[in-house]
């Protein structure tokens, strides 16, 4: 294995700034004993500046370092000047690749896992290698760092006190509404990811779904043509251009504000629930969402179908 010391020269420069402190700090971190374990390491969203020095650290002094794309990730290691081993780690190899990581681990090796870009485990492959080295009593220890999902949340403007990570939607109609729906009760801003060419689906499902809430869309966050847009979910399904959107894509949804809700408005969100679920449970959906009694959505509901068996027997 190469020197621990020599693999970070590309960064021990002056080419960091006024980074005569930075090359001590760094000189530290190498100079410190790396612990045989795995290492959940996050890695820039776009902008390679949004990198640890401790997250350098322990990449160059990692025995191998477990990708989701060795191509991708390679332009990051080059950047930096890190020569460590690579090798795949992805859903379609997930479960072959973790038995050998395990036995790696078990033989004292020093493994780092990386994503295309973030955090790695959300919304990525490796909660399964997790799980199964801890009931290894294998060291895990996770290098924080860059993810899509902080930045979006607080460069949105909306409430971040409590929020709910909801990863990916489903990329059918029908499963996503459904999903949607039982978000719709949850007391907080929501935050998904979603790819590019889905969001002019999926925010017209929202606007359907969650109703008229403050949202944003992020994408390309920290890189060159950054681009955060608001509105209410209404506003950005009519406003934004979606077509030929490019980049990772954040939508953060705002929480229902409180406010007096209307029989029409409950009517209407009605019957958009009832395409994905019973009224019963749209019913609960409901009154949890604007704090009103079970009741009187579900009366509004009988109400509704009532009125609507009357047209049919007219007819």
């Amino acid at each position: 294995m190469a020197d621990d010391r020599s693999s970070l020269s590309a960064i021990a420069t002056p080419n960091l700034g006024p980074a005569a402190r930075a090359r001590g700090v760094i000189a530290g971190l190498l100079s410190e004993p790396l612990a045989a374990g795995l290492y959940l390491v996050a890695t820039p969203i776009g902008n390679l500046g949004d990198i640890t020095l401790r997250a350098l650290s322990v990449l160059a002094r990692a025995d191998i370092i477990y990708c989701e794309d060795t191509r991708h990730s390679a332009k990051l290691l080059q950047h930096y000047g890190i020569a460590t081993r690579t090798r795949p780690f992805h859903d379609h190899n997930e479960e072959r690749e973790s038995a050998r990581v395990i036995d790696e681990l078990k033989a004292d090796k020093r493994i780092a896992i990386i994503s295309d870009a973030g955090t790695p485990l959300l919304s990525d492959p490796g909660f399964k290698l997790v799980r199964a080295a801890a009931a290894e009593d294998i060291p895990v220890v996770a290098i924080p760092g860059a993810s899509a999902l902080l930045p979006a949340l607080t460069t949105s403007g909306l409430p971040t006190d409590a929020f709910f990570f909801a990863g990916f939607l489903p990329p059918k109609q029908a499963a996503r509404r459904a999903r949607l729906a039982e978000l719709s009760a949850i007391p907080g801003s929501l935050i998904f990811y979603e790819a590019p060419h889905r969001v002019a689906e999926t925010i017209p499902d929202m606007a359907r779904l969650l109703g008229s809430r403050d949202a944003v869309i992020a994408r390309e966050l920290t890189k060159l043509h950054e681009d955060v847009r608001r509105g209410t979910l209404a506003e950005l399904a009519e406003a934004t251009p979606m077509e030929g959107l490019k980049g990772e894509v954040v939508i953060v949804v705002g929480p229902e504000q409180a406010q007096a809700v209307s029989d029409e408005t409950l009517t209407a969100r009605l019957a958009g629930a009832l395409e994905v679920m019973s009224l019963k449970d749209a019913a609960k959906a409901l009154a949890d969402e604007f704090g009103v009694p079970k009741a009187r959505v579900y009366g509004l509901g009988i109400k509704a179908k009532d009125e609507l068996k009357a047209k049919d027997v007219g007819r």
